[in-house]
Formats: structure tokens, C-alpha cells, sequence
């Protein structure tokens, strides 16, 4: 019986150890496939290839790192994708989003009513996209400083991708704000969706790098501190 593997050139990802394997899974026919093991941890290299999404998404939303090594490493693989259409597309989301949250924090702050004309004016518009602009370039800005600095200095562009990019998919917390648009929520919620959002981001960023995770934590903190110091600023 004939058998075809699934080889990535060591760009596939063991999610138990973090090594990178040659194959994830050996294919004997449609739907019938073997799944390999790790040569380190002699554990299956990813189980989540059998999985269903909900299941991956919930260990996303637990925060594991077995999760967000499948989805970055095993699933977005770099050599495999379009990676700068998946980063153009994850970062545009990204800001749509961030957008919206301004939107909301300052509806909430200044007392402003979403259903009245004001939401489409041009002095409106021009503070959010400001906000959102300035925001993100400090948050960028102080996250690849963070990791120039303070973790490798050798980092090659495909890193700094990789790190953009983790940053990006692991935001997803943000679409919990499209709920507002249905059901009203006091503006705490939007800070409890940051804090989540941090998390989530200081795990991807360990994914990513494979440092300490204290240095991870701290340089998505800084980030984040300088994201909303300019838009306190602003």
C-alpha cells in the first residue's frame, strides 16, 4: 500500500515540546492518515489535526500553548501560506476592530449617541482613525523594540512576521466587541476584553519567540502600556 507524507521541511511544529518535525501525519487515502510522533517527546506531534474547531478554539480561549503552536506553526505555516496576505488581512481586521473599540469607549466617555448623525461626521471619524493610528504605530513600535532589545537581536524580517502575525490571530478577543453592537454592556467590559487580549497575546508571543515567560509578559505589557498611554494622550 502506497503512502504519502505530509512534509513541511522542518516548518511543522510539535505542539507538546515546541521542536520542529519533519511530518505531521502519514496519508494513505482520503480520510484514512496515521499520525506522527514527535521524535523528542515521543508524544504525537499534533492531535488537533483530528480535532473538530470548536475544540481548538476553546483551548485557544484556555489560553494553551499546545493550541496556539498548531494554529500558528501547523496551520499558518509560513513556507506553505501567503503570509503577507494572511498579515494584511489579520491586521485589517485587527483595526476595524480596534476602531470600534474606540468608538465605544468614547461613546461611553463623552456621553455621545451612536444612533445620531455625529457617528458619520468628519471630526468623529478623524479622532478614531487617530486614535487608532497612533495607538497601534506605539504598540508596534515598542513590541518589535521589545523584541530587538530584550530578547534576540539576530531576528530575521520571516521573525518579526511571525511575531506580527501571532499578535494579530491571537487578538481574537476583539470580536466579543461585535456583541456590543447587539446588546448594551457597561464600558468596563471593553477593559476586560483588553486584559484578555494581553494574555492571549503574551502566550502567542512565547509560541513565537520560545523565551521566558516573564520577558514575554513584559513586553506585551509595555506595548499595550504605550497603546493606551497614547490613546489616553490622544
Amino acid at each position: 500500500m502506497s503512502a504519502s507524507v505530509k512534509i513541511g521541511e522542518e516548518s511543522l511544529m510539535c505542539v507538546n515540546c515546541g521542536r520542529r518535525v519533519n511530518s505531521l501525519y502519514i496519508q494513505y487515502s482520503p480520510g484514512n492518515i496515521r499520525l506522527m510522533k514527535c521524535e523528542n517527546c515521543k508524544a504525537v506531534a499534533d492531535p488537533y489535526i483530528e480535532c473538530e474547531f470548536m475544540i481548538i478554539l476553546i483551548d485557544l480561549i484556555l489560553h494553551k500553548p499546545k493550541a496556539y503552536r498548531h494554529l500558528l506553526y501547523n496551520t499558518l505555516n509560513l513556507k506553505s501560506v501567503n503570509i503577507k496576505g494572511i498579515i494584511w488581512r489579520a491586521s485589517l481586521l485587527y483595526l476595524l476592530l480596534d476602531a470600534f473599540r474606540v468608538f465605544l469607549l468614547k461613546t461611553s466617555n463623552d456621553g455621545w449617541n451612536s444612533s445620531r448623525s455625529s457617528f458619520m461626521s468628519t471630526s468623529v471619524c478623524g479622532k478614531v482613525l487617530l486614535d487608532v493610528f497612533l495607538g497601534n504605530i506605539a504598540f508596534v513600535s515598542v513590541l518589535l523594540l521589545g523584541t530587538r532589545f530584550l530578547i534576540d537581536c539576530s531576528f530575521s524580517i520571516t521573525s518579526y512576521l511571525e511575531i506580527l502575525l501571532a499578535v494579530f490571530v491571537s487578538s481574537f478577543f476583539k470580536m466579543y466587541l461585535v456583541a456590543m453592537m447587539v446588546w448594551e454592556f457597561p464600558s468596563h467590559v471593553l477593559y476586560i476584553i483588553d486584559v484578555f487580549v494581553l494574555s492571549s497575546n503574551a502566550v502567542a508571543f512565547q509560541v513565537s519567540t520560545q523565551q521566558e515567560t516573564i520577558r514575554c509578559i513584559i513586553i506585551c505589557l509595555s506595548a499595550h502600556a504605550a497603546k493606551f498611554l497614547t490613546d489616553y494622550w490622544t
